[in-house]
């Protein structure tokens, strides 16, 4: 059954072109039999033929009979009971009026007529294939891009040429697929590093039960320790990056969340000095509230491992925005890598040699402020350094 539909379906574009066609047929039957009706009741004329002395010698009122290249003929009953046929041929052409046989393909009478009609539908059906063609070609070609990005050719773009509903499905199209190809690739990095990266611990865990023997020393035992806690963190890290990948999946209850107490909670845990503003009002944000704090958390321990003086923290509403802000004291972060380090296992220069971190902390701190309808960037810090910026709706209005 579905290879016979595949065999007996029409493409789009002779669907159109065939329904142009059906209706130019029915407005050219349409317009003939009104033309033929309109003739055969052509209103009455009266007819009067008078002789020289202005005497009537014969009167009628009768419809016209056209006869085709003879003009109009009227009959004409006679005083003396006769009927004689009045005859009015066509009017001759003029000297220097067009071409001789200028006029004389255009055909004639009732018949002719449907002809011209005939002749106009047909123009019309050639003149509308190229346009509904052109059309429909689009079309085939956004079906042929979504077959081949359904194939697994990811990086499959549609010109976006126009501005009416095809060229809105080929931009929505693309939008889809660079997100897709996005997160793809995002899951492809994330694997392929998160393998890299649990090399490091093994060995030297390997290396340390090796060291063990016949008694471990208390420097190897808590070098072992530390390379679990660190397994254990990459592990949670890259789990937790997983769901917040996917958009369908659950990440916690929203609930209306003290991020004043939320920021001081954890800048009382990480040592680091926060400011509320002049005002010290609370602000209050809608969100999951282990999420963001695992955010803060981890703004907080990369400028402590980073920094070189104290950690500042601050936070600010202006009544539709909160704005939380981590300032360090480091080396600082180059414009032209601001943007990459929130990528998972990005390091910058010499950083995968400091202790602790995996590289996938700022990577989590974007992903739970866009899942939040917020952002996460960098910027400067006045008194030298980075400043980490965390922006999230707020529900004070």
């Amino acid at each position: 059954m579905t290879a016979w539909n595949a065999r007996w379906r029409f493409p789009l574009y002779l669907r159109i072109w065939i329904a142009v066609i059906l209706a130019v047929g029915a407005l050219t039957i349409a317009f003939g039999w009104l033309w033929r009706v309109n003739t055969e009741q052509a209103p009455t004329r009266e007819i009067i033929l008078r002789d020289q002395a202005g005497e009537v010698i014969g009167h009628n009122r009768v419809r016209p009979i056209r006869s085709p290249g003879q003009g109009i003929e009227f009959p004409v009953t006679m005083v003396d009971g006769r009927e004689i046929t009045v005859q009015l041929p066509p009017r001759p052409r003029a000297v220097g009026e067009g071409p001789a046989g200028a006029r004389q393909w255009l055909p004639r009478g009732s018949t002719g007529f449907l002809w011209l009609l005939g002749i106009v539908a047909l123009a019309v059906a050639i003149g509308s294939y190229p346009i509904v063609r052109r059309l429909t070609q689009r079309l085939e070609d956004l079906r042929g891009g979504v077959e081949r990005w359904g194939e697994g050719d990811l990086s499959v773009r549609m010109p976006e040429e126009g501005h009416d509903e095809i060229a809105f499905l080929a931009r929505r199209f693309n939008h889809a697929a660079e997100r897709v190809e996005t997160l793809v690739n995002s899951h492809k990095s994330l694997l392929a590093n998160a393998s890299h990266e649990l090399r490091s611990p093994l060995a030297r865990i390997r290396m340390g039960l090796e060291l063990m023997v016949p008694e471990p020393s208390p420097r190897a035992r808590d070098e072992i320790t530390r390379n679990i806690a660190e397994l254990d963190q990459l592990i949670d890290e890259i789990l937790l990056a997983s769901r917040l990948d996917a958009r369908e999946s659950d990440i916690g209850t929203i609930e209306s969340v003290d991020l004043t107490g939320l920021a001081a909670e954890e800048s009382a845990r990480a040592g680091a000095e926060l400011d509320t503003g002049d005002a010290g009002q609370t602000v209050v944000v809608s969100g999951v509230a282990k999420l963001l704090r695992r955010a803060l958390r981890n703004l907080l321990e990369n400028a402590r491992r980073y920094s070189d003086g104290p950690v500042h923290v601050s936070i600010a509403c202006d009544g539709r925005r909160a704005t939380v802000r981590v300032c360090d004291h480091g080396p600082g972060v180059p414009p032209a890598e601001r943007e990459r380090i929130f990528e998972p296992f990005y390091r910058l220069r010499g950083a995968s040699e400091r202790e602790g971190g995996v590289g996938l902390g700022l990577a989590l701190v974007r992903s739970i402020a866009t899942r939040h309808q917020g952002s996460a960037y960098c910027e400067d810090n006045q008194g030298g350094g980075a400043c980490f910026v965390l922006d999230l709706p707020s529900e004070q209005m």
